[in-house]
């Protein structure tokens, strides 16, 4: 089993972590970190198997009494909106069409039913970035509700996969794109130090031909192999780095995605 949560703990927001609106915290809190990792993945994971399923099988229920496809896609953009705007202090713009039966917008088109329950998710995602420390059990009850609501989910529509001949988004093999050759003096600008958050950083060094990256809360590094000058992947966790320039062409700092999150650190020395 590759070690894919490794890089687990550098996932933290650019933005202040709040525990009410406005209220900004020095430094993000580790119990967040775990629930937006997760929220990053069971999202993600949901998002790819619903956009992954055919059109024409967004009727289908494995047996009368369950819900089907389409239903459990609009079921589930009501439900992250409902949670994350409790814990995340948010407010989704709702419209008329957020009124109509949950049996009418089961039977919108995929595209539609898609689209909306990435922006679903995208809310929480920003939902999360506001939240401080849960401070309180109600608190920790609700993050922990959503994220329960998603693998909950993610397993329900794994099954309606498996049952269709269709493979979930979690068993499919990783692919790995094509590695460039670069000389030792196209990585060596790209060694440093790179402030993600107040408290927070990845460290990027150069050994045995290649470059490798740690965050300063994690002791192990990880290889970053090249598939373009400037853009990077780990080969042991779902990852990559994108390296950006100055208009002087030293390097700024780095752009780290991982679960489907994209999150910018500058370079500090």
């Amino acid at each position: 089993m590759r070690p894919r949560l490794l890089l687990a703990l550098l996932l933290v927001s650019p933005a202040p972590l709040v525990a009410q609106a406005g209220a900004p915290a020095e430094l993000p809190n580790a119990a967040v970190l775990e629930f937006e990792k997760y929220a990053d993945i069971y999202g993600g994971r949901l998002v790819a198997a619903f956009d992954s399923i055919p059109a024409d099988k967004y009727g289908y229920r494995p047996t009368p009494v369950e819900f089907t496809v389409g239903f459990i896609a609009q079921h589930l953009e009501h439900a992250n909106y409902a949670l994350c705007g409790t814990f995340g202090h948010l407010k989704h713009a709702t419209t008329p069409k957020d009124a109509l039966p949950d049996s009418v917008k089961a039977q919108w088109p995929k595209d539609t039913l898609v689209a909306r329950l990435r922006a679903s998710v995208q809310f929480c995602d920003s939902a999360l970035d506001r939240v401080g420390d849960p401070g309180n059990p109600d608190a920790t009850g609700t993050l922990l509700g959503f994220e329960t609501d998603l693998a909950e989910h993610y397993a329900q529509l794994s099954v309606y996969m498996r049952l269709l001949g269709l493979v979930p988004p979690s068993a499919l093999a990783r692919v790995f794109p094509p590695v460039v050759a670069l000389p030792p003096s196209a990585l060596a600008p790209y060694v440093g130090t790179y402030e993600l958050t107040h408290g927070l950083d990845f460290v990027v060094t150069q050994r045995d031909g290649g470059l490798w990256i740690r965050s300063t809360n994690v002791a192990t590094s990880v290889r970053l192999w090249p598939e373009s000058p400037s853009e990077f992947f780990a080969k042991d966790v779902d990852a990559d780095v994108t390296f950006v320039r100055g208009a002087d062409g030293h390097v700024t700092g780095l752009k780290f995605r991982q679960y489907g999150r994209s999150r910018p650190a500058r370079s500090i020395h």
